[in-house]
């Protein structure tokens, strides 16, 4: 908004005595008005639930909440909480002019526009960060958010600083950068009409183990070495040369330089670098000029604790320890004090603006990359072995610190929030993000940054911090003070008639004196305050009215709700605490009567959310759940194994499926059965029936059915649940009836099929008894062609023909005489 609306909105901006360019404002506020109306956490109202007793504890439960101060406040009886929402207040009868609810507010005590050069006669008016200086006043736990501005101005003055490593390990470096100087500030010139030069070395602390420290190398460490015999005396940080435009005198003092030789690796620079930054009106920076750093080494350098080894267990000071010696000035606390650490060395540097950039070998790049990160404004480049690319070099980094902007928060109070969003060129909102980069010159970025106090103070403070951009000398001021308070709390009348005399009238409220109670200080506690408690307490151990009123001369007076009435004797009845269903109070079917529901006629439950009624189970036949379950609380839940639905009417798997939908196929297909009538038909059969020509029986899910009709024909389908809870039936289109010469047909072709089967049988059978007979046949012929025969006699046979010899009496006689027997 334009500075008008800013200043009306804040309390009279234009009128602060520093303010200037006010139609040009470059922050805004989230006023109250647009801030989402953090009424209820779950139903509960936030100010209400804190029961706060003053006006100072209501503003701090939330930073919505006001406290009306009007006498006439509340109803008889109850105890009207004060401490609520504005709106609500205004709702329940208090004027407005008696709420309090201080509001966060801004004020803009400076507000400089930005330049857009930095050249010019009086430097000290180039701005490049608006505004300059605000005053908040905060509400606790109210976030107020304002917008700053940063520009990287065009040819912006630009100082130098030159400091270079003169170990023995640098010298054909130290040959290359002699006419550094006029190179340097003719590239220069294209970037800065501006540009002073400064110079200075360093090697390492000129004491045991850190330097050769025997009485034969104090003038020459070099001795003995045969590449380079001859080197200066070792040295902690020599500045030599002022920052300057003169070119030629950066060049006249390179060309004094000689190298010398410490004893380990690791170099002094860090003790050089916080001499170089610290020490300002010898280095010469200018505060309207961006300042610049450059710190060649081709080694690591020493950080805090190494100087343990040489015995100075005295921790670096940050001071400027800088001393004329020879037309220069060296570091005289060098072998004194330890090396400066990391956080140290970034916080020197970004107190006096500085951005360092490490000029360093590929070697230890990564080392000084990582040091980057934990040293705010600062960058690496990689510099040759003989650091012939140090002016673009200069120039690279120099380019790359004017194309980024980072904001850094210092002394920010513990008690305060701060978060920032950054805005950058493309217009896009990054919450949490304090850079921009891929800046040009002249570019201007835009911060939104959001304060919130936690608490309040105990007593009485204001505070201040500061945001500034790295390596800027522009930073905003921001002062803080805390609203916690309330108008009234000044106007305070003691023994107040208002209060019987024996309180104290604040805020609209009395306070009452030491043995007096009562929202009017009216009752006398006395000796028998505890015997009066206790008649505010339905049972002993229980709190006083139910924790939801106050004992007010022997008798309960309840709070006032929001959602409802608080009553009995006890407090211990309301009209807002019984069960709920989906959120609404007895389902909204009955009354809600001291915690308990009062259901009306037709309802039962705890909640009144079960209905009496059976109409909402009844299905299309008029069964209540199909027949296939039970009505509870108006709902049907199913008995019968795969039915579902609201009324149980779906069922694929229940033996009575298929009769079910056959009428309802007969009467839409048909206009048969016993649901023929068209109304009647329209009614019970709502599912949906497709018709085919081929009857697919293999679908997923998919319950085959079939039935014979009046004329012997068959009638198919299928009766399936889709996905969206349709009954989809799929039938014929018509049913499967066979003619009367179909039938004579296919007896005929059954009986010539059963005959040739048979015949087909017996030749099998007779093939196989003719082939096993020729088999047999065959082996016996075989056999017989084998067979060998001889003649002989059977001994079995006997001849047919018998010869008997018969002996007459004549033979007998001369056998005898003879004296032969035969």
């Amino acid at each position: 908004g334009g500075g008008g609306g800013v200043g009306s909105g804040w309390g009279g901006v234009a009128g602060a005595a520093m303010l200037t360019h006010s139609a040009v404002v470059y922050l805004f506020l989230f006023s109250p008005v647009c801030r989402p109306f953090a009424q209820n956490v779950r139903g509960l109202n936030t100010c209400t639930s804190g029961h706060a007793t003053s006006c100072r504890d209501c503003l701090l439960i939330h930073p919505d909440c006001g406290w009306c101060v009007d006498e006439e406040f509340g109803h008889k009886g109850t105890i009207s909480s004060r401490c609520d929402f504005r709106d609500n207040l205004i709702e329940r009868g208090c004027r407005k002019q008696f709420i309090e609810s201080p509001q966060s507010s801004i004020r803009i005590e400076r507000n400089f526009p930005l330049s857009h050069k930095g050249s010019g006669s009086t430097q000290s008016d180039v701005i490049q960060l608006t505004p300059q200086k605000i005053a908040l006043s905060l509400r606790p736990d109210a976030e107020t958010t304002f917008r700053m501005k940063v520009r990287q101005v065009e040819d912006y003055p630009v100082d130098l600083y030159y400091l270079m490593d003169l170990s023995l390990s640098m010298k054909d470096d130290l040959d290359n950068i002699r006419v550094l100087g006029t190179t340097l500030s003719r590239e220069m010139a294209k970037l800065t009409s501006n540009f002073r030069l400064g110079f200075g070395t360093f090697v390492d602390k000129p004491t045991s183990p850190f330097s050769y420290t025997g009485s034969k190398y104090q003038n020459n460490p070099c001795l003995g070495y045969k590449l380079f015999p001859q080197c200066v005396p070792s040295f902690g940080f020599r500045h030599l040369l002022s920052l300057t435009d003169k070119s030629d005198k950066f060049n006249a003092e390179v060309q004094k330089q000689l190298v010398s030789r410490n004893r380990d690796a690791p170099e002094g620079g860090f003790d050089a670098i916080l001499q170089a930054a610290v020490c300002k009106e010898k280095i010469g920076w200018r505060k309207e000029a961006s300042h610049l750093l450059v710190f060649t080494t081709d080694d690591v350098p020493h950080i805090a604790l190494d100087g343990k080894l040489g015995g100075l267990v005295q921790p670096n000071d940050g001071q400027c320890h800088l001393e004329e010696i020879n037309e220069s000035y060296e570091y005289s606390a060098s072998t004194q004090m330890d090396y400066p650490s990391l956080a140290l060395l970034g916080e020197k540097l970004a107190e006096n603006n500085i951005n360092l950039i490490f000029a360093v070998t590929q070697t230890h790049y990564i080392l000084y990359k990582n040091y980057t990160r934990l040293i705010p404004g600062t960058t690496v480049e990689i510099l040759d072995k003989d650091s012939k690319n140090i002016i673009q070099l200069i120039v690279n980094a120099y380019s790359s610190i004017r194309s980024k902007v980072e904001l850094t928060v210092w002394e920010q109070p513990e008690d305060i929030n701060l978060s920032l969003t950054a805005t950058c060129q493309d217009g896009v909102s990054r919450p949490g993000e304090r850079k921009c980069g891929d800046l040009k010159i002249g570019d201007t970025v835009s911060f939104d940054v959001t304060v919130k106090a936690r608490s309040c103070p105990d007593y009485p403070t204001r505070n201040s911090f500061t945001i500034k951009p790295v390596g800027f000398k522009d930073s905003l001021n921001i002062t803080v003070s805390y609203d916690c308070s309330c108008d009234c709390m000044s106007q305070v009348d003691v023994n107040s008639s208002k209060c019987n005399s024996n309180g104290t009238y604040e805020c609209g409220i009395c306070k009452c004196d030491p043995g007096f109670l009562g929202s009017k200080c009216e009752c006398e506690e006395g000796v028998t305050s505890v015997v009066s408690h206790s008649l505010c307490r339905e049972a002993e151990g229980k709190s006083i009215c139910s924790g939801r009123g106050e004992c007010s001369c022997n008798r309960c007076v309840c709070y006032e709700s929001e959602f409802g009435r608080i009553y009995g004797t006890f407090c211990e009845c309301d009209d807002f605490s019984c069960a709920r269903h989906k959120g609404i109070l007895c389902s909204g079917h009955g009354e809600c009567q001291c915690g308990e529901c009062r259901c009306q006629a037709g309802w039962i439950g705890d909640n009144c959310n079960c209905s009496t009624q059976t109409n909402s189970c009844l299905s299309n036949d008029g069964q209540v759940c199909s027949g296939r379950g039970n009505c509870i609380c108006g709902q049907c839940v199913c008995a019968e194994p795969g039915a579902f639905g609201n009324t149980c009417e779906k069922c694929p798997t229940c033996p009575d499926a298929c009769g079910t939908k056959r009428e309802c196929i007969e009467c839409r297909l048909f206009n048969s059965g016993r649901l023929a009538d068209n109304q009647t038909c329209q009614r019970h059969c709502k599912d949906e029936i497709l018709t085919v020509d081929v009857l697919k029986t293999d679908e997923e899910n998919a319950v085959l059915c079939l039935y014979k009709t009046e004329n012997d024909c068959v009638m198919r389908f299928t009766y399936s649940e889709h996905v969206s809870g349709k009954s989809i039936l799929t039938a014929l289109k018509e049913p499967e009836c066979a003619s009367e010469a179909l039938s004579v047909s296919v007896l005929l072709a059954v009986v010539g099929i059963i005959l040739a089967v048979g015949i087909v049988l017996l030749a099998i059978w007779k093939l196989i008894v003719t082939v096993h007979d020729r088999r047999e046949f065959a082996r016996f012929q075989s056999e017989r062609s084998r067979a060998r025969y001889e003649m002989a006699s059977n001994p079995l046979y006997r001849q047919p023909i018998t010869t008997h010899n018969v002996e007459t009496v004549s033979t007998m006689h001369n056998k005898s005489y003879n004296g032969i027997v035969e």
